[in-house]
């Protein structure tokens, strides 16, 4: 494996906040206390690795000291343009193709004319670049790129995509529609993130942290969240970014104040869990020969996955000063840069029935890779298993022997500090290799159903029949696999949270709805907050707070 960037002394310096004063778009972010005692591999930044030296290195060429000098042929970057965003795709050719937007360097407004960029398609050979461009797609920014299960190509931009047959084009512009389903849209849809979840459906984040969902990525997007699923802390957050591997679906956000970015985890992308330590920070750009770029800006992250879908290189559009003080024909820009990142093990539980605290004993089988072979790379003494909440923290179970199944090898883990519960939907793994180079890894549960419904209600409608009054409420089900018939109440939220009506849901096939129509115990003023609680079988209730609708 490739040499990691950060050794322990630079991972405690990152918790050494620069305060700098607010007009430097940036502030100082206490880091919780616990985050001084995460082990190497249990924060997301640790992945990062060191660049490969691409081109020469450049000293003649437009930026801060700070930047200067640089291998210009990281990305994509040229004197004539400015660059912002950029998503890689792997096409069938095997080629890296990268749509990326730009506006002239020279233009009078600066870096503010990033609201008339266009999106080119550039393509390189490999993955760190140079890209070249080889064609425009026309006008739009912050560009998010993705392959639908019938082949199409989709390019996300601010408030429209284009939609093409071949990655080459031709493009056809047009517009998502988003249906809010009585819930606030989270500030607004911009800087959109897209996944595709099991079935080719695709889960959607938009920049205020809400989950959408939609039947094949085309077809509207169905907002399921009220709140944001964002950290619990007071982040002016932008930026984020989803993607699925092989175990579990994964988010970045970036809080461009202080200047620190969160990872967080999911079952199934509508509901999330915040791991502890940083996802980046500034000053992640760093060359095996000892060079470094200090950029003062990392935004719009996104991620290159391999066939696993696991994250092995993170792109960024980076900026060497403040955006307002990028003016036209100065020694100020913005490009696209790309960090290779470790990508991490293939593991697999064997054991079948579940485990917790009173397990003895945990068998993972370890898969051979073309560039690692757990028989002769690993340090045994170094690996711990178990709850991230446990060896994120260097704590966890340890070996207690090993065996060899073909080229493969299974690690067995005393039972004992697994600190696995209902709460964990995958086990994790750290250590190192026998060169001293981060080890990590995910494992699913085979005991556990990963596909489950996901019911999802609007407000309720107050009618009146011929008989008195009664609440009409829609129900859909939004996940990959059929429901079981499941309760529904409805509560009046001024009268203590008073159930004033109560019925029961169908089974519901995925993307099927139903109108549950139930009789009214007591009938609330019109304008009235009213609470719907859904009670799927086996999960936790989905509950939408808002204004009664109207009598109709």
């Amino acid at each position: 494996m490739k040499t990691r960037i950060y050794s322990k002394l630079y991972v405690l310096s990152l918790l050494i906040v620069i305060s700098v004063q607010v007009n430097a778009q940036a502030t100082q972010r206490k880091r919780p206390a616990e985050w001084s005692n995460l082990v190497d591999g249990g924060r997301f930044i640790d992945r990062f690795l060191l660049i490969p030296p691409t081109g020469k290195l450049t000293y003649d060429t437009w930026g801060a000291a700070g930047v200067i000098p640089r291998y210009v042929d990281n990305g994509i970057e040229d004197k004539d343009w400015s660059y912002w965003g950029g998503k890689i795709l792997v096409d069938d050719d095997g080629k890296y193709h990268l749509f990326v937007c730009r506006w002239r360097e020279d233009s009078p407004k600066g870096h503010r004319e990033w609201s008339n960029s266009i999106v080119v398609h550039t393509v390189s050979d490999n993955s760190i670049g140079p890209y070249k461009v080889v064609g425009t797609i026309g006008k739009g920014h912050n560009p998010e790129a993705f392959r639908l299960k019938d082949g199409r190509y989709v390019i996300y931009v601010i408030n429209g995509r284009y939609v093409a047959n071949d990655i080459n084009g031709p493009w056809t512009y047009g517009k998502f529609e988003f249906n809010p389903r009585d819930r606030r849209i989270i500030e607004g849809l911009s800087n959109l993130s897209f996944a595709q979840r099991e079935d080719g459906s695709y889960v959607m984040i938009c920049r205020g942290g809400g989950i959408w969902i939609s039947k094949d990525g085309i077809s509207p997007y169905n907002q399921l969240t009220d709140k944001r699923v964002y950290p619990d802390v007071d982040g002016r957050f932008e930026d984020p970014v989803i993607w699925r591997d092989n175990v579990q679906y994964n988010m970045i956000v970036n809080d461009w104040l202080g200047r620190i970015a969160y990872y967080l985890r999911s079952k199934d992308g509508i509901h999330w869990k915040v791991d502890p330590g940083e996802a980046y920070t500034p000053e992640i750009t760093k060359y095996t020969d000892g060079t470094n770029e200090d950029w003062f800006k990392y935004e719009r992250i996104k991620i290159l996955q391999d066939e696993y879908g696991r994250a092995v290189q993170a792109n960024f559009a980076v900026i060497d000063t403040l955006k307002r003080q990028d003016k036209s024909n100065d020694n100020h820009s913005s490009k696209n840069i790309s960090i290779p990142l470790n990508k991490g093990v293939l593991m697999t539980i064997l054991n079948q029935d579940k485990i917790d605290d009173r397990t003895k004993s945990i068998r993972v089988k370890i898969k051979v890779e073309k560039d690692f072979d757990p028989q002769t790379a690993i340090d045994m003494n170094s690996l711990r298993f178990g709850a991230s909440e446990e060896v994120n923290f260097g704590r966890g179970s340890k070996v207690v022997k090993t065996e060899k199944l073909g080229d493969d090898l299974i690690v067995t883990f005393e039972g004992e500090g697994n600190g696995l519960t209902k709460d964990n939907f995958a086990a994790k793994l750290i250590g190192k290799t026998k060169d001293g180079e981060l080890l990590y890894g995910y494992a699913r549960f085979p005991w556990l159903d990963y596909l489950k419904p996901a019911l999802s209600s609007l407000l309720p409608v107050l009618k009146k029949t011929s008989s008195g009054y009664q609440f009409e409420v829609e129900v859909q089900n939004f996940g990959q696999v059929a429901s079981q018939p499941s309760a529904i109440k409805v509560e009046q939220v001024s009268d203590g949270n008073k159930e004033i009506a109560s019925g029961k849901i169908p089974a519901l096939k995925p993307f099927e709805k139903t109108t549950v129509k139930m009789k009214c115990d007591k009938i609330p003023d019109e304008n009235s907050n009213v609470k719907v609680i859904l009670y799927p079988e086996g999960q936790a209730p989905e509950t939408l707070e808002g204004k009664l609708k109207k009598v109709s």
